[in-house]
């Protein structure tokens, strides 16, 4: 699974127990614009920096290679995308990973992507 920077971000705030279940797997991994975009973050505490960095060490985080690149190019010649919505979407599925993200509306268009919504069942 590929995580969204908005998981990330819900996870390290720890409000969220409808992430415990995605948060656990040994299987999760990022796109590098996923660490940047939220490590990055100026109103980041402390604690969350922590969680953020204890969390990539559990997980493989996916370089932004050429076949990730051409297709997020690809993706923002088809639509409109903010650079980093494409380079996950792109990571996703040169990957062939499930993209796990509460912004499932930034990627609906996206027919050959497998997006999971873990809020949907709050609802």
């Amino acid at each position: 699974m590929l995580l969204d920077s908005n998981i990330l971000i819900y996870g390290a705030s720890g409000e969220h127990p409808a992430l415990d279940a995605i948060l656990d797997r040994t299987d999760l991994s990022a796109a590098s614009v996923t660490r940047i975009e939220t490590l990055g973050f100026h109103g980041l505490s402390e604690i969350e920096s922590h969680w953020l960095e204890t969390a990539f060490a559990r997980m493989q985080i996916l370089p932004l290679d050429d076949a990730v690149a051409a297709r997020a190019i690809a993706l923002r010649q088809d639509s409109r995308m903010s650079l980093g919505d494409a380079i996950i979407a792109a990571t996703a599925s040169v990957h062939r990973l499930p993209l796990v993200t509460r912004n499932v509306d930034d990627f609906r268009h996206l027919i050959d992507l497998d997006i999971r919504n873990p809020f949907a069942r709050e609802a």
